[in-house]
């Protein structure tokens, strides 16, 4: 069985859909599942809805409405009749949203975010599979919730690794084509559960684990792995073929191209990962497999920007010892504090987060009754892997530098 992964870009408008089609039809589709995310920018206008949902609810159905219009016009543009019954059961799952919204009584963001988000996903899927079917690419619409079981850490959950198995395995047909969603789960209270931000790689890396696939194709809209991101930098090249452990260690450091967490199960069980162009299909792309060499050798260049650069010394010049840093882990751990790069002296202690919850400030607070802070928001971490000289010379080129780390055949730098 293969499994195959669709982006928000790829499938963006009407366009992108039909173009979701002709690489089907052009690469084969037989013995398929699909993963499909929401349709463009989709989850980022939920979002807002989300926002009005808790701080300003006059705008609550306006922005609902964007995306209902949003969706809406891809629908006009996919099928003529209106009358089709598509229109309906789009209509349907906006009204459910709007019916959490009525009947929801839990304060907890987290809790709501992962209601209403998943959302993106299941109208994307609809859309998508009534008209692989109309057609004539008869296709089976599968609910993800009802397959991938996960733990109650809402917009982070953890897979019930074998829950999903039995699931996955009792009721998907691999036989078929199938379309679901990437990104989302179900608890063991049937509540919706999200995966993290760019977790549909992940949902096919479970789908590809659980149905044993031949292998993963993610489709995007560049031609594979880059050895940096265009958008940061110029002249990225293509890599053609990496192995697992450098992959992984790209993605731990932020590539965006892989989700972090979608290598380890396709690992374990030595299932290839293609990531392909949608645009031009029938190229190679990269492979990422066991044993396979970065090709070509060149330095990796990855960048997470509105990171917080946080820098502890001891109040009375006393030693940073395990005890300290134990419990400067147990706050970062409290407050949900991504940890990126760590650096520390004797006297000090130096580390870099992702703020994803918000808790700066509060964080904050509880380490100043302890020691002397210094902290910078909004900084860019770099990291290069397979480093030279002239690649570090070119980063650090015009910026501030807050804390540099070599280690191995890595280094990171922080930048103001």
């Amino acid at each position: 069985m293969h499994v195959f992964k669709f982006g928000g870009a790829s499938v963006k408008d009407a366009n992108g859909v039909k173009n979701l089609v002709k690489v089907l039809q052009k690469v084969g589709y037989n013995n398929t599942l699909v993963v499909v995310s929401a349709m463009g920018k989709t989850t980022n206008a939920l979002e807002v809805v989300l926002d009005n949902y808790f701080n300003n609810k006059k705008e609550l159905q306006s922005s609902l409405q964007d995306v209902k219009k949003y969706h809406n016009s891809i629908l006009l543009d996919l099928f003529e009749n209106e009358n089709h019954p598509v229109f309906s059961k789009v209509s349907a799952l906006f009204k459910e949203l709007n019916i959490f919204f009525d009947r929801n009584k839990s304060p907890d963001y987290n809790f709501v975010y992962d209601q209403v988000i998943c959302f993106g996903e299941l109208v994307s899927t609809t859309i998508i599979s009534y008209y692989l079917n109309d057609i004539g690419l008869k296709n089976n619409w599968l609910d993800v919730r009802e397959l991938i079981k996960t733990d109650s850490y809402y917009r982070s959950a953890k897979v019930d690794w074998e829950a999903t198995q039995n699931l996955i395995s009792t009721k998907v047909n691999s036989k078929t084509l199938n379309i679901t969603q990437g990104f989302i789960g179900s608890d063991d209270h049937n509540f919706t559960t999200s995966l993290g931000r760019e977790g549909s790689d992940y949902s096919a890396a479970i789908f590809a684990y659980c149905l044993n696939a031949k292998d993963v194709t993610i489709w995007k809209d560049v031609p594979g792995v880059l050895n940096a991101d265009p958008r940061h930098f110029e002249n990225a090249q293509l890599l053609h073929q990496i192995s697992y452990r450098e992959a992984i260690e790209l993605a731990f450091y932020g590539a965006s191209v892989i989700h972090p967490k979608t290598l380890q199960p396709l690992q374990r069980k030595e299932i290839p990962l293609y990531v392909k162009s949608f645009l031009n299909p029938e190229a190679n792309g990269t492979c990422v497999a066991k044993g396979k060499d970065l090709e070509p050798e060149i330095p990796c260049f990855i960048v997470k920007k509105n990171e917080v650069l946080i820098s502890l010394s001891s109040l009375d010049f006393s030693f940073i010892m395990e005890d300290s840093i134990r419990d400067i882990f147990n706050l970062l751990h409290q407050y949900k504090m991504k940890v990126d790069v760590i650096q520390n002296s004797a006297i000090s202690f130096s580390v870099c987060i992702d703020n994803n919850y918000n808790n700066l400030e509060t964080l904050l607070q509880q380490l100043r009754a302890k020691f002397k802070v210094t902290h910078y928001e909004n900084v860019s971490l770099f990291t290069i892997r397979h480093y030279n000289s002239n690649a570090i010379k070119t980063l650090e080129q015009n910026k501030t530098v807050l804390l540099k780390q070599v280690f191995g055949d890595t280094v990171q730098i922080v930048t103001k």
